[in-house]
């Protein structure tokens, strides 16, 4: 009988703009950008120089402290430029793709007949093991490790994310391939899928857990938090579905391919619905003609919460999902301000009547509202915060820089991402996941 996790603290915002369930063509843009600050923990070392011509994965970079790890091209053509910034510190690889599509030579691979180590070859030779991501410190998994169990979340409760059973649907097989792969690398595999999936509670040889609740269920670290939580010395890694989708169709089929299907969605897209994109194109041939035009807008490669703020222009990251486009909230300038009833305004505490409206829509855009003061014990976190941790304490602890109390407040279960909502509802205006980031480097770096 399928496990199901109740997941009874969050929050669901209800933005507008959600992607209705259409597949969208688009050229592919000829410009791609591959930014390694995507990589968590990573140390880039260029392999290749500008000029030279790259392939489907030819090697761009690797990983200094961990040569083995290595980041390759999603496309064919020429490395335009490295371009760096403050200390010579590489910021992204620019790529001109080609129309040939030329792919370095992977051969097609059964996994039942594969050793542990012949696995983790293949990942770390086609450039697909920097999206084997590790618990604790949220960076790229050693390796040379073993885990105590991988986890891969099958939804994602993010605010206009990406509804899964429609992205996948027909890829059955080859994502069976890819956990089965992920099973030769531990034994001890679970997927977290919702209540509602059907394409996904198909999936053999893993631990399926069904999770039931609002945002943040989706995310792998409450997930991981709720069903077998992390102690200290323990490892767990983590991969995104739609890499073990890539790697599924690199052992089925021998192919190394970077496409993902992504939703544009957000409040000033005229036509929110899903694309085909190889991860660091261009969004530019997306959005064109297709957002709200003569207005100030944010572009999010990512989530509202969690997502990277780019250009109009600007790349497709390395884990996005989702492309969002919200106004920007420059040049809005709203009589009375917060004094106002506020029916069109979404608000986690009910300060504002729109509460009284039922579901409803919101727009919201990217503005702070306020500015940074002391934080207060006020218990706004725990109330969106579903995982056994104090939050408030744990920020305290890692601003303070005090390893023990970090070690014993849970911080070796938590990742950026785990705060985003403690900080969407934060009134002192804090920039949790910067703290929290920063915080696992620091212990990373005093204990390791």
């Amino acid at each position: 009988m399928t496990k199901v996790v109740k997941i009874k603290r969050g929050l669901n915002i209800p933005l507008k703009g959600v992607a209705a369930e259409v597949l969208n063509t688009v050229a592919q843009s000829s410009n791609f950008s591959i930014v390694p600050d995507d990589f968590s923990g990573v140390k880039p070392k260029p392999v290749v120089k500008e000029g030279e011509k790259v392939k489907v994965g030819t090697v761009l970079f690797i990983d200094k402290n961990r040569p083995e790890i290595k980041f390759v091209s999603p496309v064919s053509g020429v490395l335009t430029a490295i371009n760096r910034g403050d200390r010579r510190k590489i910021m992204s690889f620019a790529i001109q793709a080609d129309a040939a599509n030329d792919s370095e030579s992977f051969s097609k691979q059964d996994v039942a007949k594969m050793s542990v180590d012949e696995v983790k070859q293949v990942l770390l030779d086609s450039g697909l093991w920097p999206f084997v991501k590790q618990r604790p410190y949220d960076i790229v998994a050693n390796p040379a490790d073993s885990p105590r169990s991988i986890y891969v979340s099958g939804f994602d409760s993010a605010p206009l994310a990406p509804y899964y059973d429609f992205v996948f649907k027909g890829q059955e097989a080859e994502l069976q391939v890819g956990f089965d792969v992920l099973k030769k690398l531990c034994a001890d595999v679970n997927l977290g899928i919702s209540a509602k999936s059907e394409v996904l509670s198909a999936i053999q040889n893993v631990n399926t857990i069904v999770f039931d609740g609002p945002h943040p269920a989706g995310n792998v670290g409450v997930q991981i938090n709720n069903t077998n939580p992390i102690n200290k010395g323990e490892k767990v890694w983590v991969v995104a579905l739609q890499d073990v989708l890539v790697i599924g169709k690199l052992f089925l089929n021998g192919v190394l391919d970077f496409t993902r299907t992504i939703a544009l969605v957000g409040s000033e897209v005229k036509n929110p619905s899903y694309y085909k994109v190889v991860y660091g194109s261009s969004i530019e041939n997306i959005v064109k003609g297709n957002v709200t035009e003569n207005a100030s807008l944010r572009y999010i490669s990512g989530n509202p919460l969690t997502g990277i703020k780019i250009d109009a222009n600007g790349a497709l990251s390395a884990y996005a999902s989702q492309i969002t486009v919200i106004p920007e909230g420059d040049d809005n300038y709203e009589m009375l301000g917060w004094v106002a009833p506020g029916f069109n305004k979404f608000s986690a505490s009910r300060l504002f009547f729109s509460w009284l409206c039922g579901k409803k829509q919101y727009v919201i855009d990217a503005r702070v509202r306020g500015g940074k003061r002391a934080i207060i014990n006020s218990n706004e976190y725990d109330k969106v915060f579903p995982m056994d941790i104090y939050p408030e304490y744990l920020i305290k602890a890692i601003i303070a820089k005090d390893i023990e109390k970090m070690e014993n407040l849970g911080i070796y279960e938590v990742a950026p991402e785990d705060f985003a909502l403690c900080e969407f509802v934060c009134t002192s205006k804090m920039d949790l996941q910067q703290i929290v980031r920063e915080g696992l480097d620091y212990l990373r770096s005093e204990v390791e």
